[in-house]
């Protein structure tokens, strides 16, 4: 009897160890903290501090509050200023400080931001040392295809594209799309590269790889290229190697006007209150807005008239000349070279106008003509030499895009 129960004890010991043993294995095991790196140092191993600049802040100020001792802030000054110039530190941007994690919560790192890439640290751990270092940029390549809803920024807005795109596209197809007239249903599609800061920040389209955009119908493709590829020059063009860039604009005004009266050979003249020819189109703009040459050349004639205002006029070769009239202000000199799309004056309404605008007038072969209505002749074409490299990298971005396009616009 003493022996059976001498095994049950022992069996019961046994019983009650294991028990133990599996509530030990059932214990939660503390995972170690996730590192945490960022601006070089291991943010895990300090007391960080983030602040930003206030009115009134200077380095030495914020040197001041920490734990660094008497006088030590102008020596730290003194050492870092031919590295980091300590005068360039603005409201507003943001700051970062890595001390000590005891209780004495000695300064060990000051980082200040100065743009959204770049950075300044000085260095305080064994000796004083100030640097400024990047963060790392990503490049992402996609491509949208999208229908005009709207403006053209605030489709791209909706697309999760910068607006700023839009300006890019602007200057692709200045010479070939009018963008006032784009109109709800036009279509485009872009390959474009963005920039990322620290793989997570959105920093802007970086540059546009290939496009179309279809306007009235008419789909008008854009591949930059450049033909001498030691040049920092591109120009863009469609898919048969025939370059976009036109002689001239398609209009004196790059954004916020509409045509208000166009070319007539019998218009009735709203000050004079008759009927007359109109010989230019005139384009309503606010009263400031920058008028710019719509070809390259040289300033032929400025000054005044009562009808025409302030004017200037721009002779752009033997057979083509153009004019602007009713300017609030003149930026050019007779004589002066204007390069396409530079600003030579700003709308007004002087001489003989009801309201701000820009009467933009148009010579060929001394003739004043409707600008509107005549096929204007491009700018240097591509050299026949470059055009089988030009295929050969167009090819492959042009099918991209169709294939694209065909998935979203299913036609």
């Amino acid at each position: 009897m003493k022996r059976l129960s001498s095994l049950l004890l022992l069996l019961i010991l046994v019983v009650a160890c294991n028990e133990k043993e599996e509530k030990k294995e059932l214990l939660p095991i503390k995972k170690p903290d996730p590192i945490i790196m960022e601006f070089g140092f291991k943010l895990n191993d300090y007391d960080v501090v983030r602040d930003t600049i206030e009115s009134g802040d200077t380095f030495g100020s914020i040197l001041a509050t920490q734990n660094l001792g008497d006088n030590k802030e102008y020596d730290i000054t003194q050492k870092v200023k031919d590295s980091f110039n300590l005068r360039n530190i603005r409201v507003g941007k943001s700051f970062t400080l890595l001390r000590t994690k005891d209780s004495t919560k000695v300064l060990k790192a000051f980082i200040y931001k100065s743009d959204i890439s770049h950075y300044y640290v000085v260095d305080l751990r064994d000796s004083t040392r100030a640097y400024k270092r990047q963060l790392p940029i990503t490049i992402k390549r996609r491509t949208i295809a999208t229908e005009i809803d709207g403006s053209l920024s605030a489709t791209l807005h909706e697309a999760g594209v910068q607006p700023s795109m839009a300006q890019n596209l602007a200057n692709i197809y200045a010479y070939s799309v009018d963008f006032f007239k784009i109109q709800k249903g036009d279509r485009f599609a872009v390959t474009f590269y963005e920039k990322y800061i620290s793989d997570t920040i959105y920093a802007g389209v970086e540059r546009l790889e290939a496009s179309f955009f279809i306007h009235k119908g008419k789909k008008i493709y854009a591949f930059p290229f450049k033909q001498d590829t030691t040049s920092r020059r591109i120009d863009y063009y469609d898919e048969e190697g025939k370059v976009l860039k036109n002689m001239f604009l398609k209009a004196p005004l790059k954004f916020g006007y509409r045509i208000s009266s166009r070319f007539s050979k019998n218009r009735f003249h709203p000050v004079q209150k008759r009927f007359k020819a109109h010989k230019g189109t005139d384009y309503a703009a606010s009263s400031g807005t920058p008028i710019v040459t719509t070809a390259s050349g040289i300033v032929e004639r400025t000054g005044y008239t009562a009808g025409n205002g302030n004017y200037v006029k721009v002779k752009h070769s033997s057979t083509y000349a153009t004019q602007y009239l009713h300017m609030s202000k003149i930026l050019v000199r007779k004589g002066q070279r204007v390069s396409q799309g530079e600003v030579i004056g700003k709308v007004g309404s002087t001489g003989l106008a009801t309201g701000p605008h820009v009467c933009y007038r148009f010579w060929k072969n001394g003739v004043q003509v409707d600008p509107l209505a005549q096929k204007l002749p491009n700018s240097e074409p591509m050299n026949a030499k470059f055009k089988p490299r030009f295929m050969k990298e167009m090819e492959p971005l042009k099918r991209e895009l169709d294939s694209i396009a065909k998935v979203k616009f299913k036609n």
